[in-house]
């Protein structure tokens, strides 16, 4: 679909814009049908991408990359708006404003606009007739678009300054009881200021909120691919009304303010049912909350997807075949453990099975799997869990974790009277969950009869394919990394990868992320190591002799064919 004459946007009717998105799965055909029947009933003339953003169904970000990809127009990101406005004395602020449109750059005889909301040939119209240029139109993001206008034309507020000037005085006030936070966090401001920080973080993929009050500030940061970003926040005395509107949210009680808390909120929001983990602990200076998004429908329960290559899916294979013993993820926290096991159970899901899981909490449902979430409060633990489920003769067990010895004496049982057992450690390295059992107290007959193998993985970021840059590192470099192993037999010159940044990536360079793993598979050698309580140095010794990849040779691995960047496993496997 071409503009036919400069500066001309042609219109998208709303059949075609819906049936876009359906097709690209970022709206449900049964979602779209709602929406034109609600355009058709009320005869009401907004667009239907304005309607789909404003009830929650598709994301701006999505709506801008769907449009601009439907009018065969640059997508702009904010990395790309000018830092001082452009014809300001020609362009009135309050206009550019309702209309979404923001001036880019001046090139000769035109003037590059991005617009928020394509097919208003009034808004490019009236642009050409004050400016004086022709208008060469692009698409971007509505709300980075007005934040942007905000700044250069405005008083410089942005949304969230927009939301907060409506905030009544009383929020100020540091020693509100619980009737004045409950009413507060009931307020349509504070109630939107709080949306906003969840849809900022949807919209940047990110799996965690981290709202942190200090003396003199309220912090809100993003985690990002594994990695914290700040953010805009409010201020500092609005950290009792926000805190409270999430506890709220998640049920939690408001008036306890001492004591750590965990909730959980689900919510739809931008087409996706999102399950948000809520957790608060008291500081110095309020309640730190942590808000972990859970995004059911993004999760891929693959191998191939999750970073597992050929060689090492075909010996895992043959471990999750073997219809007894144990199988150990092991790694810290937000390494992709638990993804890891569901990934197997997903496997290992079939008629003839009968699955059961123990977990703290349970993360994500599946169809056809029994799973338990424990209850520490009414005396529903991992151990009188697994002590129940045995008599259930489930085929396959799952343990969140190993938290103690007698959840793992109970996890060793089972796996010696025939049940295929998975579950989690959080140790450093494949090797040490071995030495881990044997310190908790575990027998080494026991451990050696029983474990099959044990996985050790990290996360990496993924290096954004749109934009990452190919350099060929020095002869040092490769020596010093031990790359050179890895290459031997190539005949064509060693390729590493840099970030670069665009707007597919947030200017980031990186995108999503995968796993860097090892597995160790038992054999006999590793065994009679076993039995002899042999350090962990001396089990990864073994193993690799036997064959095992340690996980910084299968990042290194993954930087050589273009997945990720070399200085990523360093940052990576040098924390652990």
């Amino acid at each position: 679909m071409q503009p036919t004459v400069a500066g001309a946007v042609p219109t998208i009717d709303s059949k075609s814009l819906g049936q876009a998105l359906v097709s690209s799965g970022s709206l449900t055909e049964k979602d779209l049908q709602r929406v034109l029947q609600m355009k058709s009933s009320n005869a009401d003339n907004t667009p239907i991408s304005s309607l789909l953003i404003r009830l929650g169904l598709v994301s701006e970000t999505t709506m801008s990359q769907q449009l601009a990809a439907l009018l065969d127009l640059p997508l702009i990101s904010a990395k790309q708006f000018p830092d001082e406005p452009l014809l300001s004395e020609h362009l009135s602020f309050r206009f550019l404003k309702e209309h979404c449109a923001l001036p880019i750059a001046l090139q000769d005889d035109s003037l590059q606009v991005a617009i928020g909301r394509p097919g208003e040939a009034f808004t490019l119209a009236a642009l050409r007739h004050a400016s004086g240029y022709e208008i060469e139109p692009c698409i971007g993001v509505c709300t980075e678009l007005e934040n942007a206008i905000e700044r250069l034309y405005g008083e410089g507020n942005s949304q969230m300054g927009n939301i907060l000037a409506e905030v009544s005085p009383d929020t100020n006030d540091e020693d509100q009881d619980i009737e004045q936070l409950k009413d507060m966090a009931s307020e349509a401001p504070v109630i939107r200021l709080v949306n906003l920080i969840i849809q900022r973080a949807v919209e940047s993929r990110a799996s965690d909120i981290h709202i942190e009050p200090f003396e003199n500030s309220l912090k809100v940061r993003y985690r990002v691919d594994g990695v914290l970003h700040d953010s805009e926040a409010p201020p500092v005395n609005m950290s009792p009304a926000v805190i409270s509107r999430v506890k709220l949210m998640a049920k939690l009680n408001i008036a306890e303010r001492r004591l750590p808390q965990d909730g959980r909120i689900e919510m739809r929001l931008q087409g996706k049912d999102l399950d948000i983990r809520v957790s608060t602990v008291p500081t110095m200076f309020g309640e730190s909350v942590v808000l972990r998004l859970l995004d059911r429908e993004s999760v891929a329960l693959d191998f191939d997807t999750l970073g597992f290559d050929a060689g090492l899916l075909q010996q895992l294979n043959t471990v999750l075949n073997i219809p007894h013993g144990m199988l150990i993820v092991t790694g810290p926290t937000g390494s992709g453990k638990t993804t890891t096991l569901y990934t197997a159970l997903n496997q290992l899901n079939t008629e003839t099975s009968k699955l059961i899981t123990v977990e703290d909490p349970a993360e994500y449902h599946l169809e056809g799997i029994n799973q338990i979430q424990i209850k520490p409060a009414i005396g529903l633990t991992f151990t009188s869990a697994l002590r129940s489920i045995v008599r259930q003769d489930p085929d396959v067990i799952m343990v969140g974790e190993m938290r103690d010895l007698e959840t793992a004496r109970i996890c060793v049982q089972s796996a010696l009277t025939g049940h295929i057992v998975l579950s989690t450690l959080h140790t450093n390295d494949a090797a040490s969950s071995i030495t881990r059992l044997l310190e908790m107290g575990i027998e080494e007959y026991l451990l050696t009869s029983t474990l099959n193998a044990a996985i050790g993985q990290r996360l990496v970021r993924k290096l954004c394919p749109h934009c990452r840059e190919a350099y060929t590192p020095l002869s040092e470099i490769i020596r010093e990394m031990g790359l050179d192993n890895l290459h031997s037999g190539s005949d064509s010159p060693m390729q590493l990868y840099h970030p670069v940044g665009c707007q597919h990536c947030a200017d980031s360079g990186y995108k999503g992320r995968l796993a860097i793993i090892e597995l160790l598979v038992m054999d006999d050698e590793l065994r009679r190591l076993v039995l002899q309580r042999a350090d962990a140095g001396t089990l990864m010794k073994q193993a690799r002799a036997s064959g095992m990849h340690s996980m910084y040779e299968d990042g290194c691995r993954k930087a050589l064919q273009g997945h990720t960047s070399i200085e990523e496993v360093i940052r990576v496997t040098q924390e652990s």
